[in-house]
C-alpha cells in the first residue's frame, strides 16, 4: 500500500494543451475535515486506508496542498441541456488534479468537485455544498456495489466555509475517480465551434487511451462509437432494472465511457412509478424514469452528429439502430435474473411488463418486492406478497403464471434459487430519506451516520446484523423529498 506522497502521476489529458482545459489552482476550504472516505476507492490508487485519518489527507483534498506532479485543469466542453444547446459549459466548480496510475497499470483521474471558481463558472461561485457532496459520494459507491457502471468517490471533505444557496450552507469537496472525465459535450464543443484539428486530436486521445481495441477494426472511429452505444445501452438497462433515476441526462453529463456520471437530483424508486420525476426543476418530465431509455438514444444521436467529420451518416445511423435491441436484451436478462429465472422464454417480457403495471397501480415498493420474492419458495412468496396489491385478482393471475414459469425453469433446490435471487436483488439501496438523515446529522457535525450508511450500501445484497432500519419502506415524508440541481 502507498502513502499519499507515493502516487505516480501521468497527466495525459493535461498534455493536450490549453485548447482543451485551463490551468487553475484549487481554492482552499476553511478548516477542512474528513467527512467520509471509501476504502474500496482508495484501493484503486493503492492507498493505505489509514492515510484518510491524517491531517494531510484533508489538506490535499480540501485544496490546501497539491502534489508537485499534479497539474490541476478545468476542462472546457459544451452540451445539450434539457434539449437546448449551450455553446460553452466546462468545469465550473471542478478541477482535474491529474491522472494517477496504480500498480495494475490502470489510470484514474483525480477530479476535485467544489474546488472554487474557474473560467467556466459563469455566474456560479465554484463551490459545492456538504449535502450534494455527500449525495454524490454515497451514490457513486452504492451504484458500484450494485454492479452499475459509475464514477467512484474517494472522499468528502467538509469545512466551515460559508456557501449561499437557498440558504447559507457549508462548503465541501468530493474527490471523484474515473478512468476519464471526457463527456459527449467535449466532442460537441469542438464540433460546433468548428475546430476540426482539436476535435481530431480529442478523438485520437479517446480512441488510443480508452478504446485501443477499436484500432484493430477496419473503421476504428465507427467501432468506438458502436462500443459507446453498447455501453450506454447496458448502463441504462441497469438503471431501469434497479430503479435508478439520474435526473439530469444532459449531454454534458454523459461519460464517453458509458458510466454513470455527474450526480445531481438523482433518486432510487421507492414505490414503483414509471413516470417518476426525481428533479423538481424538470417541469416537463424530460428526464423521468421511463424517459431515460429514449433520452439515452437522443444523447447518443447528439454525439453521433458531433462525430460526422469522422464517420459517415449512414454508418452512424446503423450503429444507433443497435441501441434499443441491445438495451432490451440487457434489461430483459437482468429482469429474468431478478425474478430468479435462468432460462429464456418468449413470454418473459410480457411477464415483466404485467408485473410492473400491477406494481404501478398499487404503489408497491420496487426493491423490497424482488427481495421478498426470493426469500421463500415461489408459491409461498407470492402468497405473502399478495396483500401489497390493490388488484388482487390481477396479481393472482400473474402469480399463477410466474410460479408455473419457475417450475419450468429448471430443477434446482430452493436454497439455490434463494441464493441466486439474493445475489442480484439488493436488500439495501440509497433511498432519499436515508441520505437526508445522514446529511442532516453531518450538517450538525456528526459524520457517523454518513459512514454507517456508506458501509451498509457497500454490501447491498448481504443481510447485515443490526441494520434492519436501512431495509425498511420509507416513511411518508421520505417518499416526497424534492431534490434540485442546486448544490
Amino acid at each position: 500500500m502507498k502513502a499519499l506522497d507515493e502516487l505516480t502521476f501521468d497527466n495525459r489529458f493535461a498534455r493536450l494543451g490549453d485548447a482543451f482545459s485551463t490551468h487553475v489552482l484549487p481554492e482552499p476550504l476553511d478548516e477542512p475535515r474528513l467527512v467520509v472516505a471509501s476504502n474500496a476507492a482508495m484501493a484503486l490508487l493503492d492507498l493505505d486506508p489509514a492515510v484518510a485519518e491524517t491531517p494531510v489527507f484533508a489538506e490535499l483534498f480540501g485544496g490546501h496542498k497539491l502534489w508537485a506532479e499534479a497539474q490541476p485543469r478545468a476542462m472546457v466542453y459544451s452540451g445539450h441541456q434539457f434539449g437546448g444547446y449551450t455553446p460553452q459549459l466546462g468545469d465550473g466548480r471542478g478541477l482535474l488534479l491529474g491522472e494517477v496510475y496504480n500498480q495494475a497499470g490502470e489510470h484514474w483521474d483525480l477530479h476535485l468537485k467544489g474546488a472554487g471558481m474557474t473560467p467556466y463558472s459563469r455566474m456560479g461561485d465554484g463551490r459545492a455544498v456538504l449535502r450534494s457532496s455527500i449525495r454524490e459520494f454515497l451514490a457513486s459507491e452504492a451504484l458500484h456495489a450494485l454492479g452499475i457502471p459509475s464514477s467512484r468517490a474517494l472522499c468528502v471533505i467538509g469545512s466551515s466555509t460559508p456557501v449561499w444557496r437557498e440558504k447559507q450552507e457549508r462548503g465541501a469537496m468530493v474527490l471523484r475517480l474515473a478512468p476519464s472525465h471526457i463527456r459527449f459535450g467535449h466532442f460537441e464543443y469542438f464540433y460546433y465551434t468548428k475546430k476540426p484539428e482539436q476535435q481530431a486530436e480529442l478523438a485520437e486521445h479517446v480512441l488510443n487511451l480508452h478504446y485501443p481495441e477499436c484500432r484493430e477494426q477496419p473503421e476504428p472511429y465507427l467501432a468506438m462509437f458502436r462500443e459507446i452505444v453498447e455501453r450506454n445501452a447496458e448502463m441504462i438497462a441497469k438503471w431501469q432494472a434497479y430503479g435508478f433515476c439520474h435526473g439530469v441526462m444532459n449531454t454534458d453529463n454523459m461519460s464517453i465511457l458509458g458510466i454513470t456520471f455527474d450526480f445531481g437530483p438523482f433518486a432510487f424508486l421507492d414505490d414503483f412509478d414509471a413516470h417518476f420525476i426525481c428533479n423538481h426543476s424538470d417541469h416537463e418530465g424530460r428526464y423521468s424514469f421511463s424517459n431515460q431509455v429514449p433520452i439515452g438514444q437522443w444523447n447518443l444521436s447528439a454525439l453521433a452528429q458531433a462525430l460526422t467529420p469522422f464517420i459517415s451518416v449512414d454508418a452512424l445511423k446503423e450503429a444507433l439502430g443497435l441501441y434499443l435491441p441491445l438495451y432490451q436484451a440487457h434489461y430483459l436478462d437482468l429482469m429474468r435474473r431478478r425474478l430468479g429465472l435462468t432460462t429464456a422464454e418468449d413470454e418473459d417480457q410480457q411477464l415483466v411488463e404485467r408485473l410492473l403495471k400491477l406494481m404501478q397501480n398499487s404503489g408497491v415498493d420496487y426493491t423490497l418486492f424482488f427481495r421478498r420474492l426470493g426469500d421463500e419458495p415461489a408459491a409461498l412468496a407470492v402468497t405473502r406478497l399478495r396483500d401489497d396489491f390493490v388488484d388482487m385478482a390481477g396479481f393472482d393471475t400473474w402469480a399463477e403464471r410466474y410460479t408455473a414459469r419457475v417450475l419450468r425453469d429448471g430443477d434446482y433446490s430452493e436454497e439455490q434459487r434463494r441464493a441466486r435471487m439474493h445475489a442480484v436483488n439488493p436488500l439495501y439501496i440509497l433511498r432519499n430519506y436515508l441520505a437526508q438523515n445522514a446529511i442532516a446529522a453531518a450538517e450538525q457535525g456528526d459524520y457517523s451516520e454518513v459512514r454507517r450508511l456508506h458501509e451498509v450500501l457497500s454490501r447491498p445484497f448481504e443481510e447485515q446484523a443490526g441494520m434492519e432500519q436501512y431495509a425498511q419502506r420509507p416513511p411518508d415524508w421520505g417518499k416526497h423529498l424534492e431534490i434540485s440541481c442546486s448544490s
